[in-house]
């Protein structure tokens, strides 16, 4: 078994997931992943299956919290050291995984492929949000993350226990500013994403309005009132 499991939430991925998942098996061996098919309604579910790829095969759609929620269930079940997240939709490459494990062993608990170490954003709608929420979380908790809302993010044992134990926890930026206050160490590594190939992402321009939005409110104004597992 690997130290690292690779949590992979896909919904409606049929366009992408033969090519993101094969991509780690030939290029990528020394690493286990689990597909997430979180209640996909075109072919996703089918592929796994007919492929052979090692998946867990949601009845419905529990959305990215209750479908990473449950990858990280099985990798604290499994023993895993380290558990990833990495989107469906091919836009993460896992040519930075072992960067993200190296600093992993520096004694972070989460560790971030950021876009903006180094580089600077672009001006759009959803970058204004982006520093939005650095900045939210900046003021609560006095760290600067670049790229708060990367897909990218990899978790310790310890970081691993807390979602698979805690009833509220996805993988979001405002969980994040969540466990930076209650004790976790949280670095940044630079990064290259791709765009997606096929298909269409959830986020529309509403919905990341929507999702700014409750992010930042969910920062500023909940998370002192969120309560912790244990």
């Amino acid at each position: 078994m690997s130290d690292l499991l690779i949590v992979i939430p896909a919904y409606n991925e049929e366009s992408n997931i033969e090519r993101v998942v094969d991509r780690l098996i030939q290029n990528f061996p020394q690493y286990d992943y689990l597909v997430i098919n979180d209640g996909s309604r075109d072919r996703t579910g089918e592929i796994c299956r007919e492929r052979g790829y090692e998946f867990l095969d949601l009845p419905v759609n529990l959305g990215l919290a209750g479908g990473f929620q449950a990858g990280l269930k099985y990798a604290a079940k499994k023993g895993y050291r380290y558990a990833v997240q990495l989107d469906g939709d091919g836009q993460h490459r896992p040519e930075y995984l072992e960067a993200m494990i190296k600093k992993m062993e520096e004694g972070y608990d989460i560790v971030i492929g950021s876009r903006f170490v180094g580089a600077k954003k672009p001006f759009s709608m959803r970058m204004i949000g982006s520093r939005l929420i650095e900045w939210a979380i900046r003021l609560t908790t006095g760290v600067t993350i670049k790229d708060p809302t990367s897909g990218l993010r990899m978790f310790s044992q310890k970081m691993i226990r807390e979602f698979a134990e805690g009833l509220n926890y996805g993988p979001e930026p405002d969980t994040v500013s969540y466990l930076i206050k209650a004790g976790a160490r949280v670095a940044e590594i630079p990064v290259v994403m791709d765009e997606r190939v096929q298909g269409a992402s959830y986020l529309t321009p509403v919905k990341s309005v929507f999702y700014m939005t409750k992010i930042l409110l969910s920062i500023l104004l909940i998370q002192s009132f969120r309560k912790r597992e244990g």
